[in-house]
Formats: C-alpha cells, sequence, structure tokens
C-alpha cells in the first residue's frame, strides 16, 4: 500500500458551532514512517487525530486510512491502529497491568494460552515483567505510559497514533519511551504517528515532521530540514532546538554552520571549526 494514511483539507464543525478547518499541505503517512506532528496548542493537532481515528466526521474534505473512510468503516479500521491518549488515566481500565493489556485480546476471541503468551511478549518488550500483579492506579506517570503503549500494541497493530505522549515525563521515563517506540517501528514494522510540542526530543524519534499551526499544516519534511526553517518554527509558536538556535546565532555572526541532524552532526561541525583555528594558530606560532 502506498500510503496508510491521507488527509486532504478537512472542515469540521463542532456541536457548540465551532469550525476547525485543517488545509494547506495534505497528510500522508506512508508503512513503517515515524511521523511527528508539531504544533502549539490549540494547532489543531487533537482534530485531526480524532479524524484519522474516526472519532469525528469531517464536513468537507478526504479522510482516508488503510483505504477506508474511518468515521465510516470504524471498526475495520480500528482493528489496524493502536492508540494511546494524552491522558492515559482514561484508558487504563484493568484491575492489574495484566488485566489491562490482556483486555482487547480477551474481546478479541484470543484463547487463555494466546492471551498468555501476547501479553508475556509485550511484558517483556516494554520491560513490565515485574509489575503485571500491580494495580495500575498506583502506579508512577512513566509506568502508566508504558501500560497504555502495552494494551495499544497488544494487538500488534500496522498504525501507532500516540498524542502527547511525552507530557509529564522525566527525562529517564521520555529516554524509555523513545527508545521503545523506536523498538517497536524497527522490530514490529509498526508505523508511528506522534503529536508532540516537545522539540527538542523530535530528531531521537521521526523520519518526517509535520508542522501545524492554526489549522494549517506549513510545512514538511526530515528534522533536519524542517528545523532549518528557523524563522518559521517562530512563526508558528514553536521555539526550535536549542542546538538549532545556537548554530542559527553563530550563522548570522559569519560561523560556517548549518543546522545541526544531530548532537553528532553539531559536534562534527564543531570539531571543523576547531580543528581550523588549531591549524591557523600553529602556523602562525611556527612562522
Amino acid at each position: 500500500m502506498e500510503h496508510l494514511i491521507k488527509v486532504k483539507c478537512i472542515r469540521h464543525v463542532y456541536p457548540d458551532k465551532t469550525e476547525v478547518d485543517i488545509c494547506g499541505l495534505d497528510f500522508v503517512v506512508r508503512p513503517g514512517e515515524r511521523v511527528v506532528i508539531l504544533g502549539p496548542n490549540g494547532a489543531g493537532k487533537t482534530t485531526l487525530l480524532s479524524h484519522i481515528l474516526g472519532l469525528l466526521s469531517p464536513v468537507e474534505g478526504q479522510v482516508e486510512v488503510m483505504g477506508m473512510k474511518p468515521d465510516k468503516d470504524f471498526n475495520k479500521v480500528r482493528k489496524h491502529i493502536g492508540i494511546v491518549f494524552q491522558n492515559v488515566d482514561e484508558q487504563i481500565i484493568g484491575p492489574r497491568v495484566y488485566d489491562d493489556i490482556a483486555f482487547t485480546l480477551r474481546n478479541e476471541g484470543f484463547s487463555r494460552q494466546e492471551t498468555e503468551d501476547r501479553v508475556s511478549e509485550v511484558a517483556a518488550m516494554l520491560g513490565l515483567e515485574d509489575i503485571l500483579e500491580k494495580i495500575p492506579h498506583y502506579l508512577s506517570g512513566g509506568q502508566k505510559k508504558k501500560v497504555a503503549l502495552a494494551g495499544a500494541v497488544s494487538m500488534m497493530p500496522e498504525i501507532l497514533i500516540l498524542d502527547e505522549p511525552f507530557d509529564g515525563l522525566d527525562p529517564k521515563s521520555k529516554s524509555e519511551m523513545i527508545d521503545m517506540l523506536n523498538r517497536l517501528n524497527g522490530e514490529k514494522g509498526i508505523t508511528l504517528v506522534i503529536t508532540t510540542h516537545d522539540i527538542n526530543i523530535v530528531p531521537r524519534i521521526a523520519d518526517l515532521i509535520y508542522v501545524i499551526n492554526k489549522g494549517k499544516i506549513v510545512t514538511k519534511g526530515s528534522p533536519a530540514d524542517v528545523f532549518a526553517e528557523v524563522e518559521m518554527l517562530r512563526e508558528a509558536n514553536l521555539e526550535p532546538p536549542i542546538l538549532t538556535d545556537l548554530f542559527d546565532r553563530l550563522a548570522k555572526k559569519g560561523y560556517p554552520l548549518t543546522a545541526p541532524a544531530s548532537i553528532d552532526n553539531a559536534l562534527e561541525q564543531l570539531e571543523m571549526i576547531l580543528g581550523g583555528q588549531v591549524q591557523d594558530e600553529e602556523r602562525i606560532v611556527s612562522g
């Protein structure tokens, strides 16, 4: 399949008559991609996700998921999608962690042995083996996110959608969540669609970025390409990554630097400049 998701210039009218248009560039997700939707609060990220999930129906425009209309073919589409909501307390319903992971499996008619095997597989993958008997309500925020993620991937969906999954997590938990998502993508081939406003972690989790501002998808591209558009990010009420901001300021002062795609790339550029300066100083001294 050429694309798993395609959204083209949609308009939605909420019950209170509020209208939300999401237009600009088409939103397209291809199999195996890690796609991040960047935008400030109120930009339209959640409205976009709600249409993809079939929770909302557009008044105008096109929403297609795996060749189907998610609002019309809701049950069929949802079999292919796992979802982690921003507030995971609203989706964790099992009395034990084990029960929460097993919930969808049981509803889909998996046998007891099949359910046990799949729960064990997912728990091992996400490092949850030691808390399967715990009550979810008493877990830390990071652990709850992992449990919600485990429930979302228990059916091994083609697409995993996560709405602000890094909110409220400490640095260690963020790093663990990123590693888990990249493992699901790399080892299981699960396509990721993630909304976030935490711009500094995006290079670690994205192949493709869409920037949305006031309902308009203003640009798309790789992290390196998008982060090079510093002024566009600021116009979209997004502060560029710290390294990008630093390199942009240095470039404006005349240093031969470009927006770094990663810390390693930033280090390479700085080493070239510093290495050149050292060589110049050595020539002066020897001369």
